[in-house]
């Protein structure tokens, strides 16, 4: 029997009691400040660092949350595509690819098409996931964003894309790079129909997304720090043969070079956005927030009556707005009704 291991072991162990397992989960490490960052606060600062306001990735899920009125909407499912056009391996299968990111992230493809109201206003949000493949666009994200485009059109929304992507998706080759010009008639469509298109850039926003719809857009707003571009540093520096600057591809260069509108931390994305709706969507307004009157219909009220040289002397006649032509009924000179202002 030994006694330095049965008995002495024991004892000490006794006294000193026995060390408890700390779960490896419960801190992470910033990637900028390298500050450590307590999960549960990180969480609800929507992972954004709190010791440097760094922001990092966060489930695209979540994003949602933020992005809509008290977090509440509604998912679209994606039109069906064939999932392997190409029949493409590498080290494997791409069918069998699709299927285990599919397994893993719990999405059909890298884009989740969401609607709901931001700031009161309809919006249709098509966010990409950049756990699916990176956020490649293939044809499955290529039919996703003309599907919230019809849908912003049919519902009279502000139609919102979240990129957050390496490019095109070179697993389906050139019908991967076809999504370009399609992806922009689509956007094209909500222009033409009058709706806003506000593009949100996130980190990462590159290669053949960020060359075609993610450019775009009515308004561009990105997140601090975002990565955005379409070659890398290192390629862009060997090609031109120059030093590029530190902060090159940021989203606070672009917004310097007049690339972006603006960079909203990520707690106000809600309330910016939502401000900026109510400019674009709410283009006649009556009561106390607008200056403009509303024409009533004939049964509406007291009307007077103008002659061919305008009105009688000493009365006045209020501004009259128009809101179409089909409103003007033309008849005689001597009967002509003018509609009293509201």
């Amino acid at each position: 029997m030994n006694w330095l291991s049965n008995f002495i072991r024991p004892s000490i162990r006794s006294l000193v009691g026995e060390k408890k397992d700390v779960p490896d989960n419960l801190w992470q490490k910033c990637s900028a400040c390298e500050g450590m960052l307590f999960h549960k606060e990180l969480k609800s600062n929507d992972n954004v660092c709190y010791h440097c306001g760094h922001h990092m990735a966060i489930p695209v899920s979540k994003r949602l949350e933020i992005l809509f009125d008290e977090g509440a909407y509604q998912t679209t499912s994606l039109p069906k595509v064939p999932h392997d056009p190409l029949k493409f391996k590498d080290r494997k299968k791409y069918a069998e690819r699709l299927k285990e990111t599919r397994q893993k992230t719990g999405s059909d493809d890298a884009l989740i098409i969401a609607k709901g109201k931001i700031g009161g206003q309809n919006a249709v949000v098509a966010a990409f996931n950049f756990a699916f493949m990176g956020g490649s666009m293939g044809t499955a994200v290529g039919e996703g964003i003309v599907r919230a485009a019809e849908e912003a059109v049919k519902t009279r929304s502000a139609l919102i894309v979240v990129p957050s992507s390496g490019g095109a998706r070179m697993q389906e080759g050139m019908l991967s790079l076809m999504q370009m010009p399609r992806t922009i008639i689509a956007v094209d469509s909500v222009k033409e129909a009058g709706l806003p298109y506000i593009v949100l850039l996130v980190n990462p926003t590159t290669g053949g997304v960020s060359a075609s719809f993610a450019m775009v857009g009515d308004i561009h707003i990105a997140e601090p720090g975002a990565m955005i571009g379409f070659a890398g540093r290192r390629v862009i520096e060997e090609t031109v043969r120059e030093t590029l600057p530190d902060d090159f591809q940021t989203a606070e260069y672009l917004l310097e070079h007049g690339m972006v509108d603006m960079v909203v931390p990520r707690a106000e994305l809600n309330a910016k956005i939502g401000t900026i709706l109510d400019l674009l969507m709410n283009k006649t307004s009556s009561g106390p927030k607008g200056g403009g009157s509303k024409v009533k219909s004939k049964d509406a009220g007291a009307k007077s009556t103008a002659k061919k040289d305008g009105p009688k002397k000493g009365k006045k006649v209020g501004p009259v707005s128009i809101k179409s032509a089909d409103s003007v009924t033309k008849k005689p000179a001597n009967s002509q009704k003018v509609a009293k202002a509201s």
